[in-house]
Parts: C-alpha cells; sequence; structure tokens
C-alpha cells in the first residue's frame, strides 16, 4: 500500500479509503490510484486487514428470486462490488421468503462473521421479513419498495416506466397497453405508476393493465389478448421476458412487430439485441445499483451515517421493435 500511495503521489490513507469504496474522493485521485494498484500488481491481503482491523472482511448477501434476470444481475454487482472494496463475499439464496426463513440465513451469516448484510429483495413478503428480522449487523436492501427499510438502494423505476412510454408517444402512439410484473412486487407497481403517469401527462386515459409474472409465458398469454385489441398499437412490458412473450404472440395473431404494434421491455437482456425483431428497452445500471450497495454498508459498518444514495438512473435503448404506428405513416401529407 506505501508503494501504491508513492507511485499515485498520495497518503496511503487515500490508498484505503480508495479501496474500500469511500465517495468522498475524487474523480482524479481515485483514476490515479487505481492506476498505481494496476501498475503494481497490488492486491488487498483481506486477511491481514481484518487480524489489523479487528474485523472479519466479510459481507453477506441473501438473495430471492434467482431465476429472474433483474436479481440475478444485482447479486453479481454486489458480490463484484464487495471483492473490489476489499471483502469477502459470502451468500445464502431463499427459495422462499418467511421471516423464519430470513432469520435463519441472518444467523447464519453472524455465525460465520459477516460485517454487513445486502438483501435483495423484490416482491412485499421479502420486505416485511426484513421489517420483522432482528440484525446485530447493518442491514441494507436493495431493490422493492425502498420507502420500507431504513437503508435503501435502487433504480429509479418509475423514471424508466415513463422513459418507456414517452418514447412510444413520441413516435405517436396513442393507446399503448401495459404488460405489468406481479402487483405484490414494489418493481412492478413502480412500473405501472411511470406508465401510467407518462399516459396522463399526455392528456390519455390509461388502458386497463395486463398483469403477468415476469416469465415469457404470462407476456405470451398477455400478447394474445392483445393481439386481439385491433385499436392497440404499442405494448410496454415490465420486464424483457414478458416482452419476449408478448413477440411471440403477436406474431401468432399475424400482428407484425413494429410496423402493426410497437413492443418496449425493461431490463436490456442480453437477448434483446438478437431478437426478431431487435428489442427496445429501458437498460438498468446492475453494477452501479452493487456499488451503491456495497457504499452504504461500509459506511454503516464504519459508523459512519449513511448518506441518503440517490436513485441509478436508466436508460432508454431504442432498437427495431418500436416505430411510429401504421395510422400515422401511412396519413397524406395533407391529410387533416
Amino acid at each position: 500500500m506505501a508503494d501504491v500511495a508513492r507511485l499515485a503521489g498520495v497518503s496511503h490513507q487515500t490508498v484505503s479509503r480508495v479501496i474500500n469504496g469511500a465517495p468522498s474522493i475524487r474523480r482524479e485521485t481515485r483514476e490515479r490510484v487505481l492506476e498505481a494498484i494496476r501498475r503494481l500488481d497490488y492486491r488487498p491481503n483481506t486477511a491481514a486487514r481484518a487480524l489489523v482491523r479487528g474485523r472479519s472482511g466479510m459481507i453477506g448477501i441473501i438473495g430471492t428470486a434467482r431465476t429472474l434476470f433483474g436479481p440475478t444481475s444485482i447479486h453479481r454487482s454486489v458480490e463484484d462490488a464487495a471483492r473490489a472494496a476489499g471483502y469477502f463475499a459470502t451468500s445464502v439464496s431463499l427459495s422462499e421468503v418467511t421471516v423464519r426463513a430470513l432469520s435463519d440465513a441472518t444467523e447464519h451469516l453472524m455465525r460465520v462473521g459477516v460485517e454487513g448484510v445486502v438483501m435483495i429483495a423484490g416482491n412485499d413478503e421479502a420486505l416485511e421479513a426484513v421489517r420483522m428480522t432482528r440484525s446485530s449487523v447493518p442491514f441494507v436492501v436493495v431493490e422493492g419498495d425502498l420507502s420500507r427499510a431504513s437503508v435503501t438502494v435502487g433504480v429509479d423505476q418509475v423514471l424508466g416506466a415513463r422513459m418507456a412510454t414517452d418514447h412510444l408517444l413520441d413516435l405517436g402512439h396513442r393507446e399503448i397497453v401495459h404488460v405489468s410484473g406481479p402487483l405484490n412486487w414494489a418493481e412492478a407497481r413502480a412500473r405501472l405508476e411511470g406508465w401510467r403517469q407518462a399516459m396522463i401527462a399526455a392528456g390519455l386515459r390509461p388502458p386497463e393493465p395486463v398483469e403477468g409474472d415476469w416469465r415469457a409465458h404470462s407476456g405470451y398469454a398477455a400478447g394474445l389478448r392483445i393481439g386481439a385489441m385491433r385499436g392497440t398499437t404499442a405494448v410496454f412490458a415490465a420486464n424483457d421476458q414478458m416482452a419476449i412473450g408478448v413477440l411471440r404472440a403477436l406474431h401468432e395473431r399475424g400482428r407484425r412487430v413494429p410496423h402493426d404494434v410497437s413492443v418496449v421491455g425493461f431490463d436490456d437482456v442480453p437477448e434483446a439485441p438478437f431478437l426478431i425483431p431487435p428489442l427496445t428497452t429501458i437498460q438498468q445500471d446492475f453494477d452501479a445499483v452493487g456499488r451503491r450497495a456495497i457504499t452504504a454498508v461500509t459506511q454503516a459498518i464504519d459508523d459512519t451515517v449513511p448518506q441518503r444514495l440517490p436513485l441509478v438512473i436508466p436508460k432508454l435503448v431504442v432498437r427495431q421493435s418500436t416505430a411510429p404506428p401504421a395510422s400515422a405513416t401511412n396519413a397524406s401529407p395533407g391529410a387533416s
């Protein structure tokens, strides 16, 4: 660490703060230290640091819904961010989230000596279990209803849904159906709210949403219903898996995408650019979520009052599944 400090022209305390992900370091200083670390091939000795500090250097992660792209991506990003900050990450995955299961998982992590816990909780049952579980170490919640836990990190889901809906509105669509996620998930409710806000702001009455369960088959079932709605020209699906099901159903109904119906998803799964047509979607920066989760938990570990971190801003990725409605493109220049 002293060698890194000399090469970067900073103190060893600054090097330590960079390694631990402290948010107060200037970007130029952080980059200089990271470059010195790369040049010297420096690797923090986590075991030695734990002995010096009298701490374990371990962070626990409790995951749920590991079959879904979003929670799985966040789980990976939290693990990566923990390692980058010089911590060991140890995980427990819950097949069902109950107060008993969460208490057992928390107790297990505390027995192995974790200094803090990051809980990836999407549905209401998980959040309620978090509220009812006692923990002697800092607990940070990622995803879910961010108003129901004291230390939280997440993406601005409402903004992402508004981006998706505004994109369709800007193309000229007016009858935009939303395929929501299961409404016992806070993220599903937030994306539903963002869609509704955008429709109302455009002076439109939102049609009845169709509820899915995050999986492609529910999107397929929703798409069959929507394909029979001849006035509908656009669909905003609350995740890409359901959007994939919608694409298949619309094809079977003889509705061409995007000529007859435009489709937007949410998440930007790796397969999205390779679908037919490539899927327009909302991209979440899961790496940023992971880094902020580790920043929040390490602040709490160091007895620093955790900062209320801003929500991560999503990004609209426009591909070939969206276009102006056929009625607009077929209208003659002088039509009124």
